[in-house]
């Protein structure tokens, strides 16, 4: 499965510096057109949980909550998990229409994160037929251990990602992206492992001007025989109300950053075991002459 991740992985790569370098080599033939830029591939700069290929504009600030309820199969009882909840709250920054940074942190082991997200390769029209983006992430839980005599160091406590992501718009409808993702994490129980690999799916289909339909699938490559975590499959729709995009879903996972979400994973959508949550993103310019949108 380690060799399906690598070779994701470097076909990614491969494909997109293939294309940079086309890109370039066009640009310098006479009466070619003007590189058009392609934007909107997805609405949020996150496909539903993970990363999409999307960036925040420069000097753009996106506050992002991220809400879940329990499990609808806890019934009438606790009203179809609405009795339960878990968040995450945000703020992601664009420091240039390529490079975005931001900071998070969840309710689910009371875990911060942070990430930063550069585009070396973007789509586009007489350009790139791909987009190319490139994430680096970290977090830290800071939940207490119910055993007062076990001892856990900040080390110990923390994980790191690393993802690939290679996307298309293919039409105005239509977009698609896979991304290889590598997470770390410094302590682990016994008979797993450190270093999980998954191959990230996302996709959106566009209704109308306003509406999408979204899914985002992360299944692990190397999950360990004893593992009892479940791949992490979350779908939804987006509703944009003007600075707001407003997403709706359903997934099986409670955690909302790469770490939880590839790894920390345990309820199956075969067993009801499924999630309804919505994820609301507000932009601001923060920054004059900044770009207003997403890219």
């Amino acid at each position: 499965m380690k060799k399906v991740f690598i070779a994701a992985l470097a076909l990614s790569i491969t494909i997109c510096l293939y294309a940079q370098d086309k890109s370039l080599l066009d640009g310098v033939e006479p009466g070619r057109p003007k590189k058009e830029f392609v934007r909107n591939a997805f609405k949020s700069s996150r496909v539903i949980n993970g990363h999409s290929m999307e960036l925040i504009g420069k000097g753009v600030l996106d506050v992002r909550i991220l809400h879940r309820f329990g499990p609808v199969n806890g019934g009438v009882s606790e009203l179809f998990g609405l009795d339960q909840a878990s968040m995450r709250l945000g703020f992601d920054y664009g420091l240039g229409n390529n490079v975005t940074i931001g900071i998070g942190r969840t309710t689910f082991k009371k875990e911060l994160d942070g990430f930063i997200k550069w585009r070396p390769v973007g789509q586009a029209r007489g350009g790139s037929p791909f987009s190319w983006v490139l994430v680096a992430g970290i977090s830290a839980y800071t939940y207490k251990d119910p055993d007062p005599q076990k001892e856990i160091t900040l080390s110990s406590r923390m994980g790191y990602y690393y993802q690939s992501i290679i996307g298309r718009k293919f039409t105005e409808r239509f977009s698609f992206q896979l991304s290889p993702t590598l997470v770390h994490r410094n302590a682990v129980a016994a008979g797993d492992v450190n270093d999980i690999y998954a191959l990230g799916i996302g996709g959106r289909f566009k209704f109308s001007k306003r509406t999408a339909f979204v899914v985002d699938y992360f299944p692990v490559l190397n999950r360990p025989a004893s593992s009892t975590t479940t791949n992490s499959l979350s779908v939804g729709f987006d509703l944009e109300t003007g600075g707001h995009v407003f997403q709706l879903h359903f997934s099986n996972s409670t955690g909302m950053n790469e770490r939880a979400f590839i790894t920390d994973t345990h309820d199956s959508w075969g067993k009801g075991e499924i999630r309804f949550g919505f994820n609301l993103s507000r932009v601001f310019s923060v920054r004059k002459n900044s770009n207003d949108g997403r890219h």
